[in-house]
């Protein structure tokens, strides 16, 4: 008879412990330990099972081969009607890949990944452990009136899905959601951490072995990450992150973990009554129209990925009235915002201590790129002074502690951009301008060192 060990494994960091404990000792977070259970052989039954056949003997395995002799084959994927999500794989579906998306419940993930199902023209087997057929049916025919080859099936248990997947002989199998898999053969509820586990090697030995790609729906937990172990995110290939303000129509599909591409690329959505739409050109979503020019509103020439954008950050400058100054920040990091004001307290002399600050990236995005520190700068500053900032203005640069501009990433694609846009004039670091020819486009550059330049020319 087989031994039974049961231990417990975090689902943050994949620690195990013998025993439940409340703090995981590796990663910090509280309640994250479920039991998993553990079914090893005795030592009778590894024996006999150690060489008990030719794949896993020495003699009868793979050799090893020396890297100049290897033959790379070129890889024909399999190219989805979404752009979108074309980019962010890397140019489309790679042949036997794992796949995995997460994101917030109710921001769209079924939706995308039905959308594409119903879009591709291919045999697509569509896996739902949390719908019914009829409610897929509803969805589907609310998404788009001509529909592709899609077969749908609703069933929880892995082996059987694989199984009627060999049968079928599927281009692309989408599972939602891996929470909702069991294995027959492990004695614990779906979602746990060996159900995941064990659900997601069954489905990457059959994408590996039937050259099949697979897309895994997944949950995340209340920090945002993917809920699971962590081995979850090694196991697969690429890990989509979709997420966005269900408060706003915008999503945003970042790119995690890409075996076959860069994880720099981002995709764009925007969310309507008949499913998502491709957002190809966002800066014109995220600029805002506006007929008057109003103080705290500045430009800002960003980079998501590989993709230049031009998006609007909004800023309110106003004097605290109730005690200790506000600072509030939507889009943006407030520590990042929090060191901007005391760069501009210190080196620019403006009295920031005393107002409440508060900071919008419009259009309900969040923007890490530090080239956006200048239009922000410009923005409080524009509030602060009650001067406008006019719209044909943007700006590219990132802000020091000695309140220097710094040069920024791929300029001349902002640059680009800003051109093509209509914008007559871009503030930009005097330190990024080498090799870079000014008479090549229709827009004004202006080059600054510090911040006290930029002030001089807009302010004064």
């Amino acid at each position: 008879m087989a031994k039974v060990k049961k231990i417990f494994v975090c689902t943050s960091c994949g620690a195990t412990s013998p025993k439940w404990i409340g703090k995981c000792p590796s990663c910090g977070e509280w309640n994250t330990y479920q039991e998993d259970v553990i079914v090893r052989p005795t030592g009778k039954e590894a024996a006999r099972k150690s060489w008990s056949s030719d794949s896993s003997s020495p003699k009868g395995g793979p050799r090893p081969v020396p890297l100049p002799r290897i033959v790379a084959r070129k890889t024909e994927r399999l190219v989805t009607p979404d752009g979108e999500l074309n980019r962010v794989l890397g140019g489309g579906i790679v042949p036997g890949s794992l796949v995995l998306i997460g994101g917030q419940p109710g921001i769209g993930k079924s939706t995308l990944m039905l959308q594409v199902a119903i879009g591709i023209p291919a045999k697509i087997l569509y896996v739902s452990g949390e719908e019914s057929e009829e409610q897929i049916k509803m969805r589907a025919d609310r998404l788009a009136d001509k529909q592709s080859d899609c077969y749908i099936l609703t069933e929880t248990n892995v082996a059987r899905i694989t199984a009627l997947a060999e049968e079928l002989q599927p281009d692309l199998v989408i599972i939602d959601s891996i929470q909702t898999l069991a294995a027959p053969y492990i004695d614990s509820m779906p979602g746990s951490v060996s159900q995941v586990r064990e659900s997601a090697g069954e489905l990457q030995r059959f994408a590996k072995n039937k050259h099949v790609p697979v897309f895994i729906i997944g949950h995340i937990t209340k920090d945002g990450s993917i809920a699971g172990p962590k081995l979850l995110e090694h196991i697969v290939d690429a890990v989509l992150q979709f997420e966005g303000d269900r408060n706003y129509t915008y999503r945003i599909l970042r790119t995690i973990k890409n075996r076959f591409g860069s994880t720099d690329e981002m995709g764009i959505y925007e969310m309507q009554p008949n499913g998502l739409r491709e957002v190809s050109n966002p800066s014109e979503l995220l600029l805002s129209q506006k007929d008057d020019d109003l103080s705290g509103s500045a430009i800002a020439a960003t980079m998501e990925g590989m993709r230049p954008m031009l998006i609007e950050t909004q800023a309110l400058v106003t004097t605290a009235v109730y005690g200790n100054p506000q600072r509030s920040a939507t889009g943006f990091d407030l520590r990042r915002l929090a060191m901007l004001l005391a760069v501009l307290e210190k080196r620019g002399k403006l009295p920031f201590g005393q107002n409440d600050v508060f900071l919008n990236i419009a259009g309900g995005i969040r923007v890490d790129d530090p080239a956006i520190d200048l239009a922000i700068v410009a923005s409080l500053i524009s509030s602060l002074e009650d001067i406008a900032i006019p719209t044909t203005i943007c700006f590219a640069g990132e802000v020091g502690l000695s309140g220097e501009i710094r040069s920024v990433n791929r300029l001349e694609q902002r640059i680009q951009e800003a051109d093509r846009l209509g914008f007559t004039q871009i503030f930009v670091s005097k330190y990024n301008m080498k090799g870079i020819d000014p008479a090549r486009y229709n827009i004004n550059i202006h080059t600054l060192s510090k911040l006290s330049e930029l002030y001089e020319k807009l302010f004064e």
